[in-house]
C-alpha cells in the first residue's frame, strides 16, 4: 500500500476518472438523456406553467392598473373641463356685473351732474340779475357822482356854479362817447 497524505484515505482504485473512462461513455450518455428528458418534462409540466401563470397575472394586473389610471385621467380631464367652464362663466358674470355697475354709476353721475348744472345755471342767472341791477344802480349813481364832480370842478375852475341841467347834459354826452 502506498503512503498518502494524512488527509487522503488509502484507495484501491487506480484508473482514469470515471467520466473520462471510455468504457462508461454509453451508459453515461443514456443516463444524461434520461435525466434531461425527465428534467425537461418536469420543467414543461410544472415549473414553466407556474411561471407563465405568474407572468400572466402580473400582466393582467398591469393592464387593469393602466385601465384604472386611464379612467381616473378621463375623470380628472372631465373635472378640469367643468372647472374651466365654471371659471369662464364666473368671469363672464363678473364682467357683466361690472359693466352694469359702471353703466349705473355713469347714469347716476350724469344725473347728478345735470342736476348740479341746473342749480348752478339758476344761481348764475340770479347772480346776473343781481349784477345787472347793481350795475344799473351803480351807473345811475355814477351819473350823479360824475355830475357832482363835474359841477365841483367847474366851480373851482371858473368860480361860478353851472346849472344842473347843463352838467347832466355834458355828463350824458361824455358817457355816450
Amino acid at each position: 500500500m502506498a503512503t498518502t497524505a494524512h488527509t487522503q484515505a488509502p484507495s484501491e482504485h487506480k484508473g482514469a476518472f470515471p467520466p473520462f473512462d471510455s468504457s462508461t461513455f454509453a451508459s453515461q450518455l443514456v443516463w444524461l438523456v434520461i435525466t434531461f428528458v425527465l428534467l425537461y418534462a418536469l420543467m414543461a409540466k410544472v415549473a414553466l406553467p407556474r411561471v407563465g401563470g405568474i407572468i400572466a397575472q402580473r400582466q393582467n394586473r398591469i393592464d387593469e392598473d393602466l385601465a384604472q389610471a386611464n379612467a381616473f385621467k378621463a375623470q380628472s380631464d372631465t373635472a378640469l373641463a367643468a372647472y374651466e367652464k365654471a371659471l369662464a362663466d364666473a368671469r363672464a358674470r363678473a364682467q357683466t356685473i361690472a359693466g352694469e355697475m359702471r353703466d349705473k354709476q355713469a347714469a347716476e353721475t350724469a344725473a347728478t351732474r345735470k342736476k348740479l348744472e341746473e342749480q348752478l345755471n339758476a344761481k348764475l342767472a340770479e347772480a346776473e340779475k343781481i349784477i345787472g341791477a347793481s350795475k344799473q344802480a351803480a351807473m345811475a349813481n355814477v351819473r350823479n357822482i360824475a355830475a357832482d364832480a363835474a359841477k365841483a370842478i367847474v366851480e373851482r375852475l371858473i368860480g361860478t356854479t353851472p346849472a344842473d341841467s347843463a352838467v347832466i347834459a355834458a355828463v350824458k354826452d361824455a358817457l355816450k362817447s
